[in-house]
């Protein structure tokens, strides 16, 4: 943490100014003092060392790892010689391809080794980049002068690529803690021939450029925003790993199948629907299968929709669908074991608990020239 003076408080305004914000830096009040303190381990990408306090064995072999965190959500493995002796917290400098890099050590100790298992890291341990040092004062300078010109750059490269016509959208952009190359993220519908682009990019920046395409959910990630539960978006705030979102998370939770409530910012399904899934399928194991017509002397039911939280089932004549009733599970299972027998109940009303009037049937959503709206596609 970095103490803050009392004469100067943080405002909106220094907080707008003071780059270290955009490397996951937030603040917080030391509750001793009553100061603004600047904490680094407060992002979306901090983790909790739950091994700590063990102490593991002295070994010369076993090489010290630490897990690097630098700008959003771009995290990398490191190892580094003993006398080092760092700490969670620490700015390094790092190997970069060509120059080096400066980051914030998120974790050290063994269980990097089960990050790097559990993020199936594929690069052996030998074969890792090296943290060359603890930054330097001039190191730090130097990363700071460089994050100060990153919406600057995003700003004017945007205007080059509008000028040269091409079809894409630029997002974001992370420059090396050197000073001598940026990153540039970007969304595209199709390939996008960059070339000219990169040139005038170079020759005005005098840096090596690399643009690298990302998807609308890591490009909502990285802008942020504020989701329809008023709540900043999930995956700006802690989600990192982002998981495939089908239609048949929403069917299984008796969603209405409209996309404007089931979109995201980013145009796809929301990754919230993927919170409560599970416990939905746990729970619709002790339901019978909704595909099995109910048999009465009346007539024949079947089934419209289900009530999780309240163990019920909607059944509704197939001759009348707009009146559905409410029947309890276990009433349910004991008229199909009375099908099964051969035996017809009177009624459907008989078994009901609430009935109601469905006036609108169609789970289907039209788009404005009158086609079904297809679901898949925002997956």
């Amino acid at each position: 943490m970095t103490e803050q003076k009392e004469n100067q408080p943080y405002n909106d305004a220094a907080r707008h100014n003071d780059p270290r914000f955009n490397r996951g830096c937030c603040l917080c009040r030391d509750f001793t003092t009553g100061q603004l303190m600047l904490d680094h381990g407060s992002s979306k990408l901090n983790q909790y060392n739950w091994m700590r306090d063990y102490e593991a064995e002295p070994s010369d072999s076993k090489p010290c790892l630490a897990e690097v965190r630098f700008k959003n959500d771009r995290k990398d493995f490191f190892s580094y010689p003993p006398e080092l002796d760092l700490q969670e917290g620490d700015m390094v400098a790092v190997e970069a391809a060509i120059g080096h890099d400066i980051g914030i050590v998120t974790l050290i100790g063994d269980i990097v080794e089960r990050q790097m298992k559990r993020k199936r890291h594929r690069t052996p341990v030998s074969e890792l980049k090296k943290i060359y040092r603890r930054a330097r004062p001039n190191d730090v300078e130097k990363w700071l002068s460089a994050i100060s010109i990153e919406n600057s750059t995003l700003f004017r490269t945007r205007k080059i690529a509008e000028n040269l016509g091409l079809e894409m959208k630029l997002n974001d952009v992370e420059f090396q803690g050197d000073k001598t190359k940026a990153i540039f993220y970007y969304t595209a519908d199709g390939r996008v021939d960059f070339r000219e682009l990169i040139k005038k990019m170079a020759e005005e920046f005098r840096i090596r450029v690399e643009m690298r395409q990302i998807g609308v959910r890591q490009e909502s990630a990285k802008l942020g925003g504020i989701g329809s539960c008023g709540r900043e978006l999930c995956c700006a705030s802690w989600i990192c790993d982002f998981q495939s979102v089908t239609t048949s998370v929403a069917r299984v939770q008796q969603l209405s199948p409209n996309p404007q409530k089931l979109a995201g910012q980013c145009g796809k399904l929301k990754c919230c629907l993927n919170f409560e899934y599970e416990a939905y399928v746990d729970a619709l194991k002790d339901f019978p299968d909704p595909n099995i017509q109910l048999k009465f002397k009346s007539g024949v039911a079947v089934h419209q929709k289900n009530d999780v939280f309240k163990g019920i089932m909607w059944y509704s004549y197939t001759i009348d669908r707009c009146n559905i009733m409410a029947i309890p599970t276990e009433k349910v299972k004991e008229i199909i074991t009375l099908n099964k027998k051969g035996q017809k109940p009177e009624k459907l009303e008989d078994y009901a608990t609430t009935m109601e009037k469905h006036t609108d049937t169609s789970e289907t959503y039209l788009n404005d020239d009158g086609t079904v709206v297809d679901l898949k596609k925002y997956e």
